[in-house]
């Protein structure tokens, strides 16, 4: 017997009913969906190709910029940032552009002055930006003041956002109150803010809790009320319904290629959800498949870059709160040091470290700072001592370099990470950018040679390193490495399959074969390969010589049994071949060698070749996963060598100085 009720609602299903308070859509596939599931490489090209066509759809607006797209597309896409957003607005003529940008922090890491946020923002408009959805890590909205003011001025939407977190398993407990939301929300709106999100960066907002939250916010301010939350934890599509009936006026998602797992929730299931309720999206199905079939087409080129576990879902970011983007730099991490088996010592010792760091929300770039914090006290502290390697952005958040802390900081953290701090020992508590010298006019001066305008120029002030590099590239002053070159569809494809043959056991491995007993006939000789040096040893064995090992050779020896120093051509990553021959095999002068404790990057040198230094003085900085550490020198004495340049990637292990 079917129920009358239910043949009533399958009649409203089959008829076009107006909605009297439709909900808005905010699309996230061009940004957040690629940024969550593979590692922000979506490239322009493919994402230009369906602009024209996710246009027509009627989205309040399509996120397509801002968030980790700045970074990722100059550093490891060698595209200009800039030029994405123009290129999408010949497509997408009519949706307005949104992007996430960190408040003072911009797109970057850390909190910029004024001149360099003014200017960015401006651009920002000017090349194509509409709507801005401002956050600050710290929900400090001290730190929002400059950017709000250029984007006012540009009459452009400022989506004030607050970053959602706990310290419980629900809302609640000492720090992340409903009453600490209500209040972070009337401050956004006395600041002018259009509209204001709820913005839930692991997927940990429990549906009740979303239902209770959108309520008491819609009674509290008078703006519209965004909810953006991810899918990891799976209760992303249950959070979103339950904010529907709460009343939230837009929400977040993906089109269904690129939602789920760490990214959001679907779209297309709820446009068909809402249909003939007064919440209806009026969205048309058809035009909806038809644009997410464009993504499962292009997949192939991305799929070897998505966290390919066996569940979709992942219930332990219920249990540690840490976002799946921070999981996966966690993880490369460690398996760059040989240390995946660390990995859950790594959660015990998070939820301490974020505790004592003032229980910062965990976004970008607190998510960051937290998170290689850990990594470093699992890998490098002792029964007696804790934070024994420190990242520079450590230092920063205990200054209080980026806002005040939602708790304070433990005191005895505070103390040893400002031991030395250039800034001074006592904290700061102004305004962030108040204490910040300008960049700009430095920056400008610093890459004249090399940039054509103020975008180029923003590029490297951003990122000096690798925005140098960019530039560079983008100019023809070096050639752009094939690993950051497009990949075709079907070499996406052959990688998956191999990937996928791999995981059946199906790729043979080429047995090795065993090497005979050297014998007394073996000889040894000096091969000159370009400018690489080999030793060869070589043992006749049937009137034949047979090749029993080849290994690199530590250095290059001159005629005089002195040491010659090659003139290599630079490799891809800055430094020359043989520079890091030596450095790497152990061909160094006699000294103590300064070797890298963790894989990452130099961003620079702090002393010369000649130089003396004593025990503690910093002789470099590594970047690793985006954070600075402070390499600080072993021993006094003078740098006999530096094994690398500013800009090149190191292993752990390698040499990075000789000090004696």
């Amino acid at each position: 017997m079917v129920d009358h009720h239910t043949q009533l609602q399958a009649a409203d299903f089959e008829e076009e009913i107006h909605a009297e308070n439709p909900l808005q859509i905010q699309d996230l596939t061009l940004r957040d969906g690629h940024q969550s599931l593979f590692a922000t490489r979506g490239r322009t090209e493919d994402l230009a190709a369906i602009a024209e066509e996710m246009d027509k759809v009627g989205f309040f607006a399509m996120e397509v910029w801002g968030g980790a797209t700045f970074d990722s597309m100059h550093r490891f896409l060698g595209e200009d940032p800039w030029e994405r957003i123009r290129t999408l607005k010949k497509y997408a003529t009519r949706t307005p552009f949104s992007m996430l940008l960190r408040g003072q922090n911009l797109v970057g890491y850390r909190n910029y002055p004024d001149d360099v946020a003014e200017a960015f923002t401006e651009r920002c408009c000017v090349n194509g930006i509409d709507v801005f959805r401002v956050f600050d890590a710290l929900n400090d909205f001290r730190n929002f003041q400059t950017v709000v003011k250029v984007i006012k001025q540009q009459d452009k939407h400022f989506q004030g956002a607050i970053c959602y977190s706990l310290t419980e398993e629900r809302m609640g407990g000492e720090v992340y109150t409903l009453q600490y939301y209500l209040d972070k929300a009337k401050e956004l709106e006395d600041m002018g803010a259009d509209t204001i999100c709820i913005k839930d960066m692991a997927g940990i907002i429990a549906p009740y809790d979303a239902y209770r939250l959108i309520k008491a916010l819609k009674e509290t301010v008078h703006l519209p009320i965004h909810l953006h939350s991810h899918f990891t934890s799976g209760m992303g599509d249950m959070a979103m319904l339950k904010a529907i009936e709460a009343g939230v006026d837009i929400i977040d998602v993906c089109l269904s290629p690129w939602a789920y797992r760490t990214s959001h929730p679907a779209l297309e299931p709820l446009v068909v959800s809402l249909r003939g309720t007064n919440r209806d999206t009026g969205f048309d199905l058809r035009q909806l498949t038809k644009c997410a079939e464009h993504f499962k087409e292009i997949t192939p080129k991305y799929r070897h870059l998505l966290d390919d576990r066996i569940t979709i879902i992942d219930a332990n970011v219920l249990l540690h709160q840490t976002p799946g983007g921070m999981i996966s730099n966690l993880v490369n991490q460690l398996r760059q040091m040989d240390a995946l088996d660390k990995l859950e010592q790594v959660f015990e010792e998070l939820p301490r470290v974020r505790r004592e760091l003032g229980q910062v929300p965990l976004v970008t770039p607190t998510s960051q700072i937290v998170g290689i914090q850990t990594v470093n006290n699992v890998l490098f502290d002792t029964e007696d001592e804790r934070y024994k390697m420190i990242t520079a952005q450590v230092k920063d958040l205990c200054y209080g370099l980026y806002g005040q802390t939602p708790a304070p900081i433990d005191p005895e953290v505070q103390k040893k990470a400002l031991q030395d701090y250039p800034r001074g020992s006592e904290p700061c508590s102004c305004r962030p950018a108040d204490i910040l010298e300008p960049e700009l006019d430095k920056a400008k001066e610093e890459v004249k040679d090399l940039a054509k305008d103020i975008d180029d120029v923003l590029i490297y002030a951003l990122y000096p390193t690798t925005g140098k590099k960019f530039l560079r590239w983008k100019y023809g002053h070096e050639q752009v490495p094939e690993s950051v070159r497009p990949m075709s569809l079907e070499e996406g494809k052959r990688r998956r399959e191999l990937m996928e043959k791999a995981k059946k056991g199906q790729v043979k491995e080429v047995a090795e074969k065993q090497a005979p007993e050297k014998g007394d006939s073996l000889r040894t000789f000096n091969v000159f390969v370009d400018e690489e040096y080999f030793k060869v040893e070589v043992e006749p064995v049937g009137g034949q010589p047979v090749v029993t090992g080849v290994q690199q050779a530590a250095q290059r020896q001159a005629p005089d049994g002195g040491h010659q120093k090659q003139q290599a051509e630079p490799g891809p990553s800055g430094g020359s071949k043989q520079e890091k021959a030596e450095a790497a095999s152990g061909g160094s002068p006699d000294g103590t060698r300064l070797e890298a404790p963790i894989p990452g990057m130099i961003i620079r040198y702090e002393v010369s070749e000649g130089e003396e230094v004593s025990e503690g003085d910093i002789v470099l900085v590594l970047e690793a996963m985006k954070m600075e550490n402070s390499i600080p020198a072993p021993v006094s004495g003078t740098v006999k060598q530096l094994g690398f340049k500013d800009g090149d990637n190191v292993q752990k292990g390698d040499v990075l100085a000789v000090i004696g």
